[in-house]
Order: C-alpha cells, then sequence, then structure tokens
C-alpha cells in the first residue's frame, strides 16, 4: 500500500483514539473501591474462587499480596474486579498448604503476573496441583521463602504479616496441618487467616498465644468445615466478622451446621462467598468496615 500523508494522518488518529479508549477504560467497582480505599486503608479482599481460598491484600503504601488462588483459573477474573486495568504484578504470593483447591489457581497467577516473592511451606504431595504450582514456583523466579513460626514480614511501613504456623518443617505432615496461619496487623486491627488448619492447630495456637490471638475478623479454617473454628478457639480469637471461603452448593455442605452455630453463638457477624460473591474490608488501623458493593 502506498504511504501518503492521508494515510499517516489516519494511523496517527487511530493510535490516539486508541490510547485515549484505553486511558478511559472504567475500573469495575469493586476496583474502583480498592483504588478509593487504599490511600490511607488497609483493604483485604476474600475472593470469589469457588471451592477454595483466594484473599487478596492491598497496604495503604500499596504493597499487593495474594494469599491462595483457589481451584483454578477463576481466580484471575476475581483479581480483576480488585485490581485495577493492566496490573500484573504483585508483591508476594503465599501458598498456605499443597490443595488443589488452594494452589491450582496460583498456577495461572504465576503465569500471568510478575511475582516478587513466594512464601510457602515445605509440604507437598503427589498430586498434579501439587506438582504444578512446584514448577510454577520454579519458572517464575522469585525469591522463595519458606513459612516458620515467628516469621514478620513488613508490608510496607505500617503493616505486618506474622506466621503463626507451621513450627518446624512441615514436610510430613498431614496437609491441611502443615497450613500457614497468619496474622495481618495494621495499627489496632488483625486479621487471622488460617488456612485449613484443623482444630488440632488451633488449640496448639491458643496454648501457645492467648489472647494474642484476637481479631477483629477470622477466615475460619477449612471452608468452615465441623473439622476447624472450635468454640475454645472462636472464643478466644473474639472477632466482630467470621468469613468463609466456600461455592455456592458446594459438595461438602460448607459451611457446616455446627460452625454456623458456633459462630452465631459467640455473637459472631457470617459474612460467605458463597453467598456475597467478593468479601471485601477496609482498614483504617483504627476500626474495620465491610465494603458494600454498589
Amino acid at each position: 500500500m502506498m504511504v501518503t500523508a492521508t494515510n499517516v494522518r489516519l494511523w496517527m488518529l487511530a493510535a490516539v483514539t486508541l490510547v485515549t479508549v484505553l486511558l478511559w477504560l472504567p475500573l469495575s467497582p469493586l476496583a474502583a473501591g480498592v483504588a478509593s480505599e487504599s490511600g490511607s486503608d488497609l483493604v483485604v479482599a476474600f475472593l470469589d474462587v469457588g471451592q477454595g481460598d483466594g484473599i487478596f491484600i492491598q497496604t495503604p503504601d500499596g504493597v499487593q499480596v495474594l494469599i491462595d488462588g483457589g481451584p483454578d483459573g477463576s481466580v484471575l477474573r476475581s483479581l480483576g474486579e480488585v485490581l485495577p486495568w493492566g496490573d500484573r504484578s504483585l508483591d508476594l504470593v503465599v501458598g498456605t498448604h499443597p490443595d488443589k483447591d488452594h494452589v491450582a489457581g496460583l498456577v495461572d497467577v504465576l503465569e500471568r503476573f510478575s511475582v516478587t516473592q513466594i512464601l510457602r511451606t515445605e509440604n507437598v504431595s503427589d498430586t498434579a496441583a501439587s506438582k504444578a504450582f512446584d514448577r510454577a514456583v520454579a519458572d517464575e523466579g522469585a525469591e522463595v521463602a519458606y513459612a516458620r513460626a515467628g516469621q514478620v514480614w513488613r508490608l510496607g511501613s505500617d503493616v505486618t504479616l506474622t506466621v503463626l504456623s507451621p513450627v518446624g518443617n512441615p514436610e510430613a505432615w498431614e496437609s491441611n496441618a502443615s497450613s500457614i496461619v497468619a496474622l495481618v496487623r495494621y495499627g489496632d486491627i488483625e486479621f487471622l487467616l488460617t488456612g485449613d488448619a484443623p482444630a488440632g492447630t488451633e488449640t496448639f495456637l491458643v496454648e501457645r498465644h492467648g489472647s494474642a490471638l484476637q481479631a477483629e475478623v477470622l477466615k475460619l479454617g477449612h471452608h468452615g468445615s465441623r473439622t476447624s473454628s472450635d468454640a475454645v478457639f472462636l472464643g478466644v480469637v473474639q472477632p466482630q466478622y467470621a468469613v468463609v471461603s466456600a461455592g455456592k452448593d458446594n459438595d461438602y455442605g460448607h459451611p457446616h451446621a455446627e460452625v454456623v452455630e458456633r459462630v452465631a453463638q459467640a455473637g459472631v457477624r457470617l459474612v460467605s462467598t458463597a453467598e456475597e460473591g467478593i468479601v471485601m474490608f477496609a482498614s483504617d488501623g483504627k476500626t474495620v468496615r465491610l465494603f458494600r458493593k454498589e
């Protein structure tokens, strides 16, 4: 095709139009919410990943963390609801334990996002999901650390993530028991994130930490299974909110009726990704509020 001044002007006009459209692409309501809240707030979003766990954290300093990624690539859609268009980087990715409903989606995340650091445990399994996660971690080339109780990760200047479990090398542990349990703190506000930790781990944590486990938001262990969230643990944590991360009408019956009753008896507000979709909280370090979707 002959290049003429008219053609050049048309190409330039098309390029300017495309850039303008891209710049004016609207954020989703939740992504706009994160952008507006995160100027001075900690934002913690329990993602809608079906029957699994996925938790996105953005600190006031803009540090972005993803804890688990659910059972499949649906985590990418859910992340798209809380991230600005075109954002394809994460500062820290945490795989709490190698079960499919926690790390399979992280394979897709690691393929599409640039990740600076990865926190995981030595616990592995023979499953396809666990092996795929191991390969994805190796291919990412990020700095890899293995979780140990007592580690404190600084997420910017004012937010910390403290590892409470596992204590020691969990390579030979049952996978749920090997879950990374973490306490995220911003000022006076804490989020206790438990992976699939069973009641035995909860008992150990109560004995080891006592009232230091108190947190305003508790992610119930193992998707609200009766194997976790016992009454003593709930009584020590004393959360305002208890979050269930589970799929709607899932085959396991999560959350189990016993757990729902325990939470109600403790006077705690229960919120669930199965019913609400993405469940997002914002905190100024003094109070915590449930973000209401438009």
